[in-house]
């Protein structure tokens, strides 16, 4: 076994053709010898590089519609033989099997297949066998045969080639992980095509590409990297991971995670929205006419947390709303899209990254979401939960007029994008209290009063909650977390109900002449 071994024989077949000729071309010019299988052959021959297909060096032809074309001996010997061993030389040559050193494969393309909507028929003849065996036979005799999975691998295995006239075995080793890493993938996306009628197979195989490795985790001290999902058979959801960053600094950790959850909630509303996140959690969310009303709106529940937060829209972003937001420090503001006007004033903010997402995440959409916990992980479906007027059950004397109604809908589409425990404050579309992540619904209640009540002193108005509707992501477990909500000046309250002092709620309610719906569904966010 020697470190750097030369290429002499390659085999090529590739349904991604990008950088196929110029790669050949310059192994030709070297005089490896090119064996090469249909489409990817005959691009070969109409751009004039000797070829010879895989039919004709073996003697056998392609069969069954194309489904077998290399599963033959002469093909995986070449590959499989090790060079060092005398029994694999004679087996070889007692059986004319030539030696392959450079095998050059990527895969059919299932997942695009899939994502397109095609037929169950057409998916099935886009499951590549040959080509999974051909790159696993090549990784796995890498001491003597270099293995090529991706067009973005050419250019510096060519530039290593012409350097050293050969391959490192580091080199080798590096292309055979990378291979097993696709094939693995590739089955991924596959058995989670045939498992596509049950939510929890027995066995589930995640695969996910590196995006990026990130300056550092939630803190300092800890590494990070941001990795995509590999192949997904659903395809895409829109946000953070498939948007273009426009301009700004590198994203942290923490930036993509409330990125995240800044436009998953955004995109939970028809009307033009806005929602302003700090520490993964809303601190201010509005609808309006424009992006820049609900921007003022959204900024109003708490402009002192939205200092340094994460801005996300539901519609193009305009110039008027760009130069609202950046009137103050935002770390990050994602949208659909954003008009030439709106990037060219932002690009004066040069650390502000601005992030266009070309679509909205659908909030009604299965799929899994996963927390990871010592040894393992948890998986649920998302929480795509959606409730309407007709699923609420009014359990008390007055019933919320048309304008709570609005309200309670609203705030309770807010309630599943904050951590629990929940209280949101809401008026005219948009939150004027918020309170979160408190241990108990009491101080959560209270806490989105106070900071309600913060916010209007420093604007000079009156404590914003008066007259405001309340949202619970859970039920009340005593009517004490109620009575801090009509303490506040709430008028109205949604909630999920099933408590066993639900009576005693409700009794509550009604002694205060409030509104209070029940929703039969809780939104914990954990």
């Amino acid at each position: 076994m020697t470190d750097l071994v030369p290429i002499h024989r390659a085999l090529i077949s590739v349904s991604d053709k990008t950088g196929l000729v110029p790669l050949a071309a310059a192994l030709a010019a070297r005089g490896v010898e090119i064996l090469s299988t249909g489409g990817s052959a005959r691009a070969l021959r109409d751009a004039g590089i000797a070829v010879r297909e895989v039919s004709e060096y073996t003697g056998f032809p392609e069969i069954l519609d194309g489904r077998v074309k290399t599963l033959v001996p002469q093909i995986h010997g070449g590959i499989l033989g090790r060079r060092d061993l005398p029994a694999h030389r004679a087996a070889m040559a007692a059986h004319g099997i030539a030696p392959i050193d450079l095998v050059v494969v990527n895969l059919y393309p299932f997942a695009a297949t899939v994502a397109r909507g095609a037929s169950e028929a057409e998916c099935v003849e886009n499951i590549d066998i040959g080509g999974p065996a051909l790159i696993r036979a090549a990784a796995k005799n890498h001491d003597f045969v270099t293995v090529l999975t991706d067009p973005a691998q050419y250019e510096e295995v060519l530039a290593e080639i012409t350097a050293n006239g050969g391959l490192t075995r580091a080199t080798r080793i590096a292309l055979a992980g990378a291979a097993y890493a696709r094939t693995a993938a590739y089955d991924a996306a596959i058995a989670a095509w045939f498992a596509r009628g049950e939510a929890f197979p027995a066995r589930l195989t995640l695969s996910a590409t590196r995006q990026a490795v990130l300056r550092y985790g939630e803190n300092p001290h800890q590494e990070a990297a941001f990795y995509r999902h590999d192949d997904r058979p659903q395809g895409d959801r829109p946000g953070v991971a498939t948007a273009r960053q426009v301009q700004g600094k590198e994203l942290s950790y923490n930036n993509l995670n409330d990125t995240d959850a800044a436009y998953e909630c955004v995109a939970e509303f028809a009307e033009p929205a806005v929602v302003i996140v700090k520490h993964a959690n809303p601190c201010g969310v509005a609808t309006a006419q424009t992006p820049a009303e609900a921007w003022e709106k959204a900024l109003a529940c708490d402009p002192v947390s939205a200092f340094g937060g994460i801005v996300a829209l539901n519609r193009p972003l305009d110039a008027e709303a760009a130069r609202r937001i950046a009137a103050i420090f935002t770390e990050v503001i994602i949208a659909p899209a954003a008009e030439d006007e709106a990037i060219a004033l932002l690009a004066r903010k040069k650390n502000l990254r601005l992030l266009l997402a070309g679509s909205l995440p659908d909030p009604a959409a299965a799929g899994l979401t996963f927390k990871s916990l010592a040894g393992g992980f948890l998986a649920q479906t998302r929480d795509s939960g959606r409730i309407t007027a007709a699923d609420l059950r009014c359990v008390t004397r007055r019933a919320p007029s048309a304008a709570e109604i609005a309200d309670l809908l609203f705030a309770f589409r807010v309630c599943k994008h904050v951590k629990s425990n929940a209280i949101i404050y809401a008026k005219g579309g948009a939150t004027v209290g918020i309170g979160a992540g408190q241990m108990s619904r009491v101080d959560s209640a209270r806490i989105a009063a106070w900071k309600a009540s913060e916010a209007a002193k420093s604007a000079g108005a009156e404590t914003l909650t008066i007259g405001s509707v309340a949202a619970s992501d859970a039920f009340f477990p005593f009517a004490d977390g109620l009575e801090a909500v009509i303490a506040a000046g709430a008028t109205a309250v949604i909630q999920p109900g099933g408590s066993v002092r639900d009576a005693e709620v409700i009794a509550a309610a009604d002694a205060a002449g409030i509104a209070m719906v029940f929703t039969s569904m809780r939104h914990f966010r954990h």
